[in-house]
């Protein structure tokens, strides 16, 4: 018979072992507590967003009516909305997206109030009118960002910005609770246990379907804090905007291309949102419409046509005298389904001359990287995308409704105790696995910030409340 001893290094390699287990679940713990209600608000707005902007738009564009053979020219369209608004200004056009549905137009009428119009292209029928502003979609999108507590940069933006970057951690502290140990086979760890019961289901189901939508919820968290007023704006999008210096000798505004988004909506390409808009007035540009032709809505729309705008694409007016026309056709703004199509032309509104002319190939590597990313995160690639996203909403929901019930469970019972996993006996290693998850949230600055915070709040209480503490776990 032979016997096996356990060497002195077996015995500590298993402490380490269990020490990085118990921070790493601690961790995971922890953060959940404070990322699973943003993540249950972000998948439910998340399903609403995804619902009236791909599936039953607010604004009538989706309308049905007869088609006929020829539309109507569009200066006969405009004289059409101002029979409505006599004194409104109209400030977008946007192109049907097929034969049998409505065009958009933008208006703002005397009392400054933004509407949009469906109209019918063919013979100018207003089939629906509405304010811009208290839609749905603007709503949940609100809340999906912000909170509804402030505007970019504010309490809400940045309480987000932190959830995410926490989110990363309880990827990572997960996956590192997933990875299959004594004994457990790969194939195990890849399939719930359903013919369990109670705790032991509820593990297994969280524990599966965490490694399976591990991998896109972080490509969700990642391409949604590109959004984000730190992380995003100073870290990101700062490093991946496209430089209008590119436009040689065009004079330009300053003005960037978020006074084009459409009320609070980030509809402008995420790469083009801090570039300064071109300036009209003067010889710079190359050859646009023809010397002498009059620069109108109707010849705008004639060139851009002739440049390749088909479908649905949007033609926003100059803001002021020396504003720009600007012809665009993105999946962002939901124009297109292919985000490598993105494409935005500005014309002089005197001369009708191109002063830009920017196509996702002139997009930095990041740049490209977010017009994909954002395509996916919001739907806009096909009804495959439409689907899987609202499968992934769903599965985020369950996995956090089973996190819930296995706290729940294990929870001491009447008791107000937390019910956190313990803390390793071994300080240096808790150190040591803390340090690893500082690393990896000090990537994202407000994420970091706050885990500092934790983490000082945390030895405070040890030392100077114990009770307080064991109250707390």
């Amino acid at each position: 018979m032979t016997t096996h001893s356990v060497t002195p290094t077996d015995a500590q390699s298993r402490l380490l072992s269990r020490a990085f287990y118990l921070a790493a679940w601690r961790w995971h713990f922890y953060a959940g507590l404070f990322v699973i209600p943003f993540l249950m608000m972000l998948a439910v707005t998340g399903l609403v967003i995804l619902w009236f902007t791909t599936i039953a738009p607010e604004y009538g564009d989706r309308l049905s009516l007869s088609p006929k053979p020829e539309a109507m020219r569009l200066t006969t369209l405009e004289e059409a909305v101002h029979a409505a608004y006599p004194v409104g200004t109209i400030t977008r056009y946007i192109a049907p997206r097929s034969a049998d549905t409505p065009a958009l137009v933008m208006l703002t009428t005397e009392a400054d109030e933004a509407r949009v119009l469906a109209v019918n292209p063919y013979d100018g029928t207003i089939l629906q009118d509405r304010p811009q502003a208290g839609t749905w979609n603007e709503f949940a999108t609100n809340i999906h960002g912000k909170l509804l507590w402030g505007e970019d940069g504010g309490p809400g933006d940045l309480l987000i910005e932190t959830a995410a970057g926490f989110g990363v951690v309880l990827l990572a502290t997960g996956l590192f609770l997933w990875w299959p140990r004594k004994g457990e086979s790969l194939r195990a760890a890849l399939t719930p246990a359903l013919s369990q019961k109670g705790r032991p289901f509820w593990k297994s189901l969280h524990a599966t379907l965490g490694f399976w939508i591990a991998l896109v919820l972080f490509f969700f968290l990642i391409s949604g804090l590109a959004w984000t007023s730190v992380w995003g704006a100073k870290l990101v999008q700062a490093w991946n905007t496209y430089p209008a210096e590119k436009w040689e000798n065009v004079p330009l505004s300053d003005q960037n291309h978020t006074s084009l988004n459409a009320g609070g909506l980030k509809e402008v390409p995420w790469a083009l949102e801090e570039t300064l808009l071109p300036k009209s007035g003067s010889d710079a540009g190359l050859s646009g419409l023809p010397e002498g032709l009059p620069v109108n809505l109707e010849t705008i729309n004639a060139l851009g046509r002739a440049l390749g705008f088909k479908g649905r694409y949007q033609i926003a007016y100059p803001a002021d005298t020396s504003g720009v026309w600007t012809l665009s056709q993105d999946t962002q703004s939901y124009d297109g389904g292919s985000p490598t199509a993105d494409r935005t032309v500005h014309v002089d509104q005197y001369s009708g001359r191109i002063l830009a002319d920017i196509r996702f190939r002139d997009y930095s590597p990041g740049g490209k990287s977010m017009a994909v990313g954002i395509s996916l995160h919001e739907g806009q690639l096909g009804w495959w995308n439409i689907a899987l996203n609202g499968l992934f909403c769903a599965g985020v929901l369950t996995l956090c409704v089973s996190g819930i019930v296995m706290w729940w469970m294990r929870r001491p019972k009447g008791t107000w105790r937390l019910g956190a996993p313990v803390a390793p006996p071994n300080l240096p290693y808790w150190k040591g696995a803390v340090f690893v998850m500082l690393g990896l949230s000090l990537a994202f600055p407000l994420t970091g910030i706050t885990l500092l915070g934790v983490l000082g709040l945390d030895l405070l209480v040890t030392r100077l409340f114990p009770g307080l503490r064991q109250r707390l776990d």
